[in-house]
């Protein structure tokens, strides 16, 4: 594996700053990171910067789901159903390490969304356009069966459910390991690196005046081409380029809240109208011995880089779980963390709301900035590459090699494939155990790290005395080596929500942690005391905005915080 080191940020930019790329792409996201690996894969030297940390946006933001396309089919959007359907299967297999089939149950509710017919044909149709394992195609439960599987579920109206298959993953760990496989295949990549201005000739952008938000010291970066994939910034960089016309972004926040098992003990993935007669569905998953809710979808305007729940949200999702879940009197004090995420819609002058594209677009700009805007987490391959091949043909003409990231394993996913993997957890699990670990930390860790998961154990093998004299459990040191050396970990932020998730899911585990692991990267970092104390800050701030809506002013008493 290359090294991905925060140890060596300062070499990979004086590398992008010592040449002339074939390609920059501006944007960390799963949109970006895609392209990077398609364009790098395909002879482009390519590099990569993101103003945040990899996947702070949208993509670690979103529902956690590679969705199969079935909202689509209501919209008659049979290519799309087939297109996505194909791209959710190929990312679990070159990902079975972050992606995780679930049965989703949709109950048929009496005058609800989906009817009994509607969704028996739906659903077949759906197994058909999407190309479904025999093993994953849809199956009509009636009422008796419905809430053996379900007994949280409402009973009164409920006529039956249709079931089939849905694909969790981690959206933040899906997007480290397109990124991570991009840098091993020589992509130069930094986070917390901004593109302040464009640089141009004649009229035509040659490359990116930047930032390192860490050390504050400015660069120019050239490169032949530039792609703009900053998913809710992009017009915020069309503007710095006067392209802003015609389509623009239009923002709208979407909120999920986790709830402990204790108090929501949820057997199945349910996808359920709301009661508010306003045409939204909502999704109750279960996760970690956690179960998450959402999601909202309301126009936003406030601050792009850290939206926040307001208390209308809150309430909205616990409303709408009380109805459906109507034995759970859940109240805002079982709220143990949430995550807002922005999606960036495309919006046109002289259209009507309702006519908002969710779909991709590409823009070409007079000086040659490409932009890549919307677009949804599972289609991100196919979106990489429509933007590279746009770029190899204005490179090269129409003599270019063709997309193979469908055959390309991500990093971690060298498990032998989808029916295999179980079979390496186990193997894997034991070998942790022998290590020192439980049983729930090297599961955790296995299911977290994939085929990585070797690179670990080796730190545990060879580094284990210095995780005891850092106050660290073996877990976390791992974690948090492996991290910065091969993940870019630079901040608190970055380890405990992007790298590790446990600030939405295991936000318990943070708290016992934070302190001890803050003393550590301070040492092996090299943080300024200044430093130090803005990062505990930045995620006190995460912890408690988690927890505590942007309308209110002090942090609930709560038992996990």
């Amino acid at each position: 594996m290359t090294q991905f080191s925060s140890l060596n940020r300062t070499q990979y930019l004086d590398n992008m700053e010592s040449q002339t790329l074939d390609l920059l792409v501006i944007g960390g996201g799963i949109t970006g990171s895609g392209i990077a690996l398609d364009a790098q894969i395909r002879g482009l030297k390519t590099g990569l910067i993101e103003m945040q940390d990899f996947a702070a946006g949208t993509s670690s933001r979103s529902t956690k789901l590679v969705h199969g396309g079935l909202r689509y089919l209501k919209q008659f959007e049979v290519k799309l159903v087939a297109e996505v359907g194909k791209e959710r299967a190929i990312v679990y297999e070159n990902a079975p390490h972050v992606t995780t089939p679930v049965w989703m149950m949709l109950p048929i509710i009496e005058n609800g969304t989906f009817g009994k017919f509607s969704t028996s044909i739906g659903l077949k149709v759906y197994d058909f356009l999407a190309g479904v394992k025999k093993g994953e195609r849809r199956s009509m439960l009636n009422q008796e069966k419905t809430l053996e599987r379900e007994p949280l579920l409402r009973k009164q109206g409920l006529k039956g459910s249709g079931v089939y298959v849905e694909y969790r993953t981690d959206d933040a760990r899906l997007t480290l390991e397109v990124i991570k496989e991009a840098v091993n295949r020589g992509v130069l990549a930094t986070n917390y690196t901004k593109a302040e201005d464009f640089i141009y000739e004649n009229g035509k952008i040659i490359g990116v005046t930047i930032q390192d938000l860490i050390t504050g010291e400015k660069r120019k970066i050239y490169a032949k081409k530039i792609v703009n994939a900053a998913g809710p910034w992009v017009d915020t960089l069309r503007e710095k380029d006067q392209s802003k016309k015609g389509k623009y972004l239009h923002l709208t926040k979407g909120v999920h809240l986790v709830i402990d098992q204790s108090r929501f003990p949820l057997k199945e993935a349910v996808y359920f109208d709301t009661p508010f007669k306003d045409g939204r569905m909502m999704f109750a998953i279960p996760r970690d011995h956690k179960a998450y809710v959402g999601t909202t979808d309301t126009n936003y305007k406030g601050t792009i880089s850290h939206p926040r729940m307001t208390k209308e949200d809150r309430d909205y999702i616990l409303k709408a779980t009380n109805y459906m879940f109507p034995n759970l009197h859940l109240t805002p004090d079982d709220v143990e963390s949430s995550w807002v995420g922005l999606r960036p819609l495309i919006d046109e002058e002289g259209k009507d709301p309702s006519e908002i594209s969710r779909k991709d677009e590409i823009f070409v700009s007079g000086s040659g900035l490409v932009t890549i805007a919307g677009g949804k987490l599972t289609g991100y391959r196919k979106m990489a590459e429509g933007v590279v091949d746009l770029v190899l043909g204005e490179l090269h003409g129409s003599d270019y090699p063709k997309c193979s990231t469908d055959k390309v394993i991500l990093s971690g996913g060298n498990v032998g494939g989808s029916e295999q993997y179980p079979f390496f957890v186990l193997e894997q699990v034991h070998e942790g155990i022998e290590l020192g670990l439980t049983k729930e930390e090297a599961t955790k860790l296995v299911n977290r790290y994939g085929s990585n998961i070797s690179y670990l154990y080796e730190i545990i093998k060879h580094r284990g005395v210095e995780a005891e004299q850092a106050g660290l459990s073996l877990e976390v040191f791992a974690s948090l080596i492996y991290g910065i050396e091969h993940e870019m970990v630079e901040t608190l932020c970055d380890f405990f929500i992007r790298r590790t998730s446990s600030l939405f899911f295991d936000i318990s585990w943070v708290q016992k942690w934070k302190d001890p692991v803050a003393t550590y990267m301070t040492t092996i970092l090299n943080w300024s005391k200044e430093q130090e104390l803005h990062f505990s800050d930045e995620l006190e701030k995460h912890i408690h905005d988690a927890i505590v809506p942007e309308d209110s002013e002090k942090l609930p008493d709560q038992k996990s915080v």
